[in-house]
């Protein structure tokens, strides 16, 4: 069995065969897709996804790459949070993203960022949930905040590409570390170093579909069922069973999100 820990299969992007694109993860084992929300827009969207499938969990949060009426939209997640408690695994996607060449149309500064996530954080915390953090530029300013706020259930690096050091920082704080799509790229030396010489246990896997495509289908949608793809490449890098990595990364992420196993 898999988990894919981001994929977002509320995009409209799988409108026209999403039910053949979940069929299509299961048949490869992929049988549990985490599917989280970017804005205050398509809580209810990822909710009434999540509970046509039992093999979907949602998560809710505000992506930093989007801009948000901050005070509405935070007492707009708290409140979906409540409603849907028992059935929300995270709060995510959020986190930082300080691509200045990269910024879309209409998203918030590095300080409007840094109070979104931060109270993002302590809402994980009130509501006992883990998070998905999106980390880019950033790595070091979101460990500092998360050591601000000690979260019991720590969450997941989302398409992790920060340092050794920062894995391991993020390590100490119960965070695990998801990869996906890059680490096949051959120019992700870094990332392929750090996925073959990790501990396993800090793994987790994902596609954060329908981006991020894995090396030799660029240009094409991403899907679910490449988590096995990414499992075997991880395997590969480690010398190790595809089934033991889907074993190992499958019972993380499982634990990490309370999900069945």
């Amino acid at each position: 069995m898999l988990i894919d820990t981001i994929c977002h299969l509320d995009f409209a992007d799988f409108d026209p065969d999403r039910a053949a694109v979940i069929e299509c993860a299961h048949v490869a084992g992929v049988e549990q897709i985490v599917v989280p929300s970017i804005t205050v827009d398509n809580f209810e969207r990822v909710l009434d996804l999540c509970a046509s499938d039992p093999s979907l969990y949602p998560a809710l949060g505000l992506h930093p790459c989007f801009s948000h009426d901050i005070e509405h939209d935070l007492a707009r997640l708290d409140e979906m949070l409540s409603l849907a408690a028992g059935t929300v695994v995270a709060v995510g996607e959020i986190g930082l993203d300080f691509r200045p060449a990269q910024l879309r149309s209409g998203q918030e500064g590095a300080a409007q960022q840094e109070q979104l996530l931060e109270a993002q954080l302590k809402l994980a915390k009130a509501h006992d949930l883990p998070v998905l953090l999106h980390a880019v530029k950033a790595h070091d300013r979101v460990l500092k905040l998360l050591r601000r706020q000690h979260l019991p259930r720590a969450g997941i690096v989302h398409a992790f590409s920060g340092s050794e050091q920062q894995a391991r920082e993020y390590a100490k704080l119960g965070f695990k570390l998801g990869f996906g799509g890059a680490v096949t790229y051959e120019r992700a030396r870094k990332l392929r170093r750090l996925a073959a010489e990790l501990p396993l246990e800090w793994l987790v896997l994902e596609t954060d579909a329908p981006d991020m495509p894995l090396q030799g289908h660029r240009g094409k949608r991403n899907e679910p069922c490449r988590v096995a793809e990414v499992a075997a490449f991880i395997a590969q890098l480690r010398g190790m069973d595809d089934a033991e990595v889907s074993a190992v990364t499958t019972a993380t992420a499982s634990g990490l999100l309370r999900l069945p196993y």
